[in-house]
């Protein structure tokens, strides 16, 4: 499964292989067995549900109704794994927030709080009989992964992609917008999925990469996770606001509280200060730049392509994991 365009192949056809191989994928990691393997394969399914929305917002100027019919289709699963996810997402949130506070933690175990959000868990999935449930989600993941092969896409090039991707760019930067003047937890969290677009738009287009442009990806993906955690964590809070004496004791639940505001105040400010230098071009000015890297890529022979394709491979698995300032990408050399 590879979830980029390759070189020679038609736009059209790329994103239908992308799109069917992802779902496909999704689908049969629904089918797992119960425990620690089904949370990950519900995190990969989610993943993959994601990565082909994104698909489907880039190419729907093409697809007419199609657009609707299998983004409510695949919006629909994906919201309810969401709900099984987030109950284990949070427990994991939950022991990272103990660890970088454990110094000011002291001697406060807070365990009173993290079986309760176990036992939570536990109660929806019984609740909602989610071995039944995920079965049906995986046949109609596979039945939307058929369907993609036939997706009604006629473009071609680069101009196939370009007013999706400008559009992609534009609808993150006005998110931006929206959750800084207003930095509710629902604003935020639909700047992060316009961030996740972009990310997986810009990771479609891999072989595409100079050196600032892998400094970008990584900037993105830096955001989204940032953004993400400062989601879990708004999830967390909900939950012991609803039922503080679920959670053990009043003190407790309240000093937790307070680490939740503490730490979504610092994946706040990091996700607006990178954001700033993200989207600092011009949504145009950025399509463009993709488009020249794009006429570089296509003029390139296949085995200097190749080549090239290593030699980034090798950089990324050596790089260290440290945030670096994103360059302007209008102007650089492909």
């Amino acid at each position: 499964m590879a979830y980029h365009l390759r070189s020679g192949e038609p736009v059209a056809d790329g994103v239908k292989r992308a799109a069917s191989e992802e779902l496909q994928f999704a689908s049969s990691q629904l089918d797992r067995p119960a425990g620690a393997a089904r949370d990950e394969a519900i995190h990969e399914a989610r993943k993959s549900i994601k990565k082909v929305r994104g698909l489907l917002r880039l190419v729907r100027p093409e697809l007419g109704r199609v657009y609707r019919s299998e983004s409510d289709c695949l919006g629909e699963i994906g919201s309810t794994l969401s709900e099984f996810r987030d109950a284990g997402a949070i427990i994991g949130t939950f022991d990272g927030l103990r660890e970088k506070y454990r110094h000011e933690l002291g001697r406060r175990r807070l365990s009173a709080i993290r079986r309760g959000l176990v036992r939570r868990k536990a109660e929806a999935e019984h609740q909602a009989n989610i071995d039944e449930v995920l079965h049906r989600m995986s046949m109609s993941l596979h039945a939307a992964g058929d369907r993609a092969t036939s997706w009604p896409l006629k473009g071609t090039g680069f101009r196939a992609i370009a007013r999706g991707l400008e559009e992609s760019y534009r609808r993150g930067e006005r998110a931006m917008v929206r959750a800084r003047r207003r930095p509710s937890p629902e604003n935020l969290h639909t700047w992060r999925k316009r961030v996740k677009d972009l990310w997986y738009h810009v990771r479609l287009l891999e072989h595409l990469w100079t050196e600032v442009m892998l400094a970008y990806e990584k900037s993105l993906k830096d955001m989204e996770t940032w953004l993400g955690e400062y989601h879990n964590l708004a999830v967390l809070r909900d939950k012991l606001i609803a039922e503080p004496g679920y959670y053990g004791r009043s003190k407790d639940v309240e000093f937790v509280l307070d680490l939740v505001r503490k730490y979504q105040k610092e994946l706040r400010a990091n996700a607006f200060s990178l954001g700033e230098r993200v989207y600092e071009e011009k949504p145009r000015a950025f399509v463009q730049h993709m488009k020249h890297l794009w006429e570089s890529w296509q003029a390139q022979p296949k085995t200097l392509d190749a080549v090239q394709k290593l030699e980034r491979r090798a950089k990324r698995a050596n790089k260290s994991g440290s945030t670096q300032r994103p360059p302007k990408i209008s102007g650089t050399a492909a």
